[in-house]
């Protein structure tokens, strides 16, 4: 049994993406020391500035996550899937992949970095998916606002550390009862993991791997 995942033309693609953001570069994050590295990168006010220095930086997610994400959105049958934080679109394809191989679906993504959102769109179409993705382009917070699904399947969270309570709290209302959030790096979103893991939240939360926090809301 073979899968959209581990076929041509996206494993090769994956493949060399991945070798891609392995090898790349940011001079602009070399000059920004430790400390202020991590205040900008908690910061509510300044992410979009941090973030813009880093437009050179791929910040995919590791294959073990890709392949995560597929296995959650196949096999849950996912439909309709929003991406927090597209950057080169290596989850985004990893999460397209599921949807292709579920049959079809809607999976929204959103970047502000307009250089990242041209190559994003350019690997998506080498893949095979440009008709299932719709990456918007600009603040997050004002392109996942409208015009959604009714219903979300998966939700991740892989862009601002410091707007993922305020990413889930915009969606929260469209996730459905057993919607899957993944999200990355959530080490560095203590109030998130925090919130997510209050028996209070409506959400069952756990760690999962070494930078994942896996969560289903509950109701």
């Amino acid at each position: 049994m073979t899968t959209t995942l581990t076929t041509s033309p996206l494993a090769p693609l994956l493949d060399r993406l991945f070798a891609q953001a392995d090898a790349a570069t940011s001079p602009a994050l070399a000059g920004i020391s430790r400390e202020e590295r991590a205040r900008l990168m908690h910061s509510r006010t300044e992410y979009l500035d941090f973030y813009g220095r880093l437009k050179d930086l791929w910040l995919p997610v590791s294959r073990q996550t890709g392949a995560l994400l597929y296995l959650l959105a196949r096999s849950t049958g996912a439909r309709n899937v929003v991406e927090f934080g597209t950057s080169f679109g290596i989850s985004t394809l990893h999460l397209a992949a599921a949807l292709r191989d579920n049959g079809g679906g809607r999976l929204i993504g959103s970047e502000f970095e307009p250089s990242k959102v041209a190559r994003a769109r350019e690997h998506l179409a080498e893949g095979g998916f440009a008709d299932l993705v719709e990456i918007r382009e600009g603040d997050a917070l004002q392109t996942l606002a409208s015009d959604l699904p009714d219903t979300i399947d998966l939700l991740l969270l892989d862009g601002a550390k410091a707007l993922y309570g305020d990413i889930l709290a915009l969606l929260e209302p469209r996730l459905r009862p057993g919607a899957l959030i993944v999200a990355d790096n959530a080490d560095d979103s203590p109030d998130y993991l925090a919130h997510m893991r209050s028996p209070a939240s409506g959400y069952l939360s756990v760690p999962f791997a070494q930078d994942v926090e896996l969560s289903m809301r509950l109701g």
